[in-house]
């Protein structure tokens, strides 16, 4: 199962996709948690000691490594392999191995033909080779979707606060990743205070599937300020127990069958 988080920013996107990693993981599966958000904040969340994350460098920055494999200059290898370079180049804690994937060169720059080439590589090596549970946590907004980072993405799942900016964030990422051919999304609501926020977010989503809620929780908050070395702030009992009725819903949806690879 291959899953794509994404949403506006500041939705809740990072948090969601750490819950879902520390449930499936739970499960009894090898999780890879792959974070493609330049704001590179996914570790934090689960939780990962600060040792490992210091030492994980982001993929598009290993200039060595993309030469060799995508190629310089005028010519670039379409389709670069770059299996071997998954667990070579991730950092390991627990059942969940992390893979920071960077960003490319801003608008304006110089050609970044490889490394998109290159980052498009290893989309697929993650999302059509490999037997593990993928969660992908994406960029803010749609600019980290395209053909190659939608590759075998077997649901997209869009976060949304109860606000309008928010549900219009949210149907124009459902539009865009039917276009992109994502088979299947859904959206999970966060920040949610009271039955009214949830009516008024399930009311303006123009049929999109609503897979579940998040409920306002004030220790996430806490559990976020007290910093590295304490429970992740997806561990505060409320948000967990709201993570993991969302992690339940997808398995069944997706007819998965927990500790199965």
């Amino acid at each position: 199962m291959k899953l794509a988080i994404g949403g506006k920013g500041g939705s809740g996107k990072t948090t969601l996709a750490a819950g879902l990693c520390l449930f499936l993981a739970g499960q009894g599966y090898q999780v890879y948690a792959v974070d493609a958000d330049p704001d590179a904040s996914l570790g934090l969340a689960l939780g990962f000691p600060p040792r490992l994350l210091d030492g994980l460098v982001p993929l598009i920055e290993m200039e060595e490594v993309v030469k060799d494999r995508a190629g310089s200059g005028l010519f670039f290898v379409l389709n670069p392999r770059v299996d071997d370079l998954l667990d070579r180049f991730s950092v390991r804690h627990g059942d969940i191995r992390l893979l920071r994937m960077g960003a490319v060169k801003p608008g304006g720059s110089e050609c970044y033909c490889n490394e998109a080439s290159f980052l498009r590589a290893v989309v697929t090596a993650l999302f059509l080779g490999r037997l593990d549970q993928v969660v992908m946590d994406m960029g803010a907004g749609i600019e980290g979707f395209t053909r190659g980072t939608a590759r075998g993405v077997d649901l997209l799942i869009v976060v949304s606060e109860p606000s309008p900016a928010g549900v219009k964030s949210a149907r124009t990422i459902a539009v865009l990743a039917a276009d992109l051919g994502i088979p299947r999304v859904a959206v999970v609501g966060n920040k949610l205070r009271n039955p009214a926020e949830r009516a008024f977010l399930e009311s303006r989503l123009d049929g999109i599937e609503v897979l579940g809620h998040l409920r306002h929780d004030d220790a996430v908050l806490e559990r976020s300020i007290a910093g590295p070395g304490g429970p992740p702030p997806v561990s505060a009992p409320g948000l967990r127990a709201d993570v993991e009725e969302i992690g339940r819903r997808v398995l069944g949806m997706m007819g998965e069958t927990p500790g199965r690879e």
